[in-house]
């Protein structure tokens, strides 16, 4: 718009944007002393115009448009006219302020935090990186990121560790909260810090017991089979949990697969040692079931290098709480996690007689004592028999035709 169907100060928004250059620069008012100039090539930033100690006026740049809005711009100025009312020069606060905006910036929690991350991870897996630091981008640097550390309060990391409780992600609430106890601690020990604001929070807040991985009982499973079967919203997510169902695998195993690792023609999935808790690799074989909901799978994610790649970024895997928020959609929260299967999975094999070294196997555990170097393939064809009577078990469950009758 032209200048002169300006009708009212401040300058609306929709007049910043679109108020036109002339052949000449020029300086249209605001209000305050505050003016925008408008160069010929279309330019435009804003300028206050004070007078100095010396009673001679000057001007002095708050920004460039749209870069500064209007509304920070007349901030900007107001306190600028502070200054002057004060005796104090107004460029030298300028200066001052972008100084000190300068150094907060490099103090914020998530350049600390990503300073720490950079020392930890040299002994890191890669799996354990890409959970660490997926972490803190998914919660913490969101909300906290962004803010000097040395300013965040301990009731503030207190509420922020209780809104992700609220969300039903304990146990991933208290690896955050270590997490971020480490940061401090790092800026501590280097002298930039003199507490650590997240000393003693835990006794605040939710703790779950290491064995308290939560699980239906025999008699509610049914339905919880049922109900993950008709898993109404994604595919891929129902496919999932059905795999977590019977194949009694750590929820990240399963989450962060790539297609390489199965050979569904031999029905196997060889987990590679990186990515196992014991970090040695070991061999899951696939029930009919599993290799049935594998190619449906391929179908959906098989131009992709993960089973189940992420939504914005497919090199990365779906967030680990994936599963644990479909089990919540589904009415379980509190009965049901993504690790609880593995349990479910442990007490119906050993109530059902099968050896519990085959078991023990297959959930790749290792027993004290046990002599020899670690066999991936060990028990393999048995596990193999045990894992498909588990999928027809589950099955049968899931159509409410099961007859309880215990091998010897």
């Amino acid at each position: 718009m032209r200048r002169s169907e300006i009708k009212r100060r401040p300058l609306a928004d929709t007049v910043l944007a679109t108020l036109e250059p002339e052949d000449k620069e020029y300086r249209e008012h605001d209000g305050n002393s505050l003016y925008l100039r408008v160069k010929p090539d279309g330019r435009k930033s804003w300028q206050l115009r004070y007078k100095k100690p010396d009673g001679k006026w000057s001007w002095i740049g708050l920004g460039g448009y749209p870069e500064v809005g209007g509304s920070l711009a007349r901030q900007k100025a107001a306190e600028m006219r502070g200054d002057v009312s004060q005796g104090r020069n107004p460029l030298a606060m300028k200066h001052a302020r972008k100084a000190a905006e300068a150094e907060a910036a490099s103090n914020t929690f998530e350049k600390l935090a990503r300073e720490w991350y950079a020392n930890k991870r040299k002994g890191w897996t890669e799996g354990t990186a890409v959970r660490t630091i997926g972490a803190l981008e998914l919660h913490v640097f969101p909300v906290l990121g962004k803010r000097p550390f040395a300013e965040i309060l301990p009731i503030e990391w207190m509420e922020f560790l209780r809104g992700m409780e609220q969300k039903g992600i304990v146990e991933q609430t208290s690896r955050v909260r270590g997490m971020c106890k480490e940061i401090y601690d790092l800026a501590r020990v280097t002298g930039r810090a003199t507490h650590n604001p997240l000393e003693g929070l835990h006794k605040f807040l939710q703790t779950r017991p290491v064995e308290n991985f939560a699980h239906v009982s025999q008699e509610e499973l049914p339905a919880l089979l049922r109900a993950i079967r008709a898993y109404p919203s994604a595919t891929d997510i129902r496919i999932g949990l059905q795999l977590l169902s019977m194949l009694a695998c750590r929820p990240s195993e399963l989450r962060e697969a790539s297609w390489s690792e199965f050979d569904l023609d031999k029905a196997l999935w060889s987990i590679p040692a990186e990515r196992m808790k014991r970090r040695r690799e070991h061999l899951v074989p696939l029930p009919q079931q599993a290799v049935e909901l594998l190619r449906d799978l391929h179908v959906l994610t098989g131009t992709y290098p993960l089973l189940f790649p992420g939504r914005s970024d497919t090199t990365k895997p779906r967030s680990n709480t994936v599963f644990l928020m479909a089990l919540r959609r589904l009415g379980y929260e509190g009965r049901q996690t993504g690790h609880g299967f593995r349990h479910i999975a442990s007490t119906t094999l050993n109530e059902h007689g099968f050896d519990e070294n085959h078991i023990e196997a297959q959930l790749s555990h290792v027993k004290e004592g046990v002599a020899g170097v670690y066999n991936k393939a060990v028990y393999l064809p048995q596990r193999r028999e045990m894992m498909q009577w588990y999928a027809d078990h589950l099955d049968k469950l899931a159509g409410g035709n099961v007859v309880a009758i215990k091998r010897a």
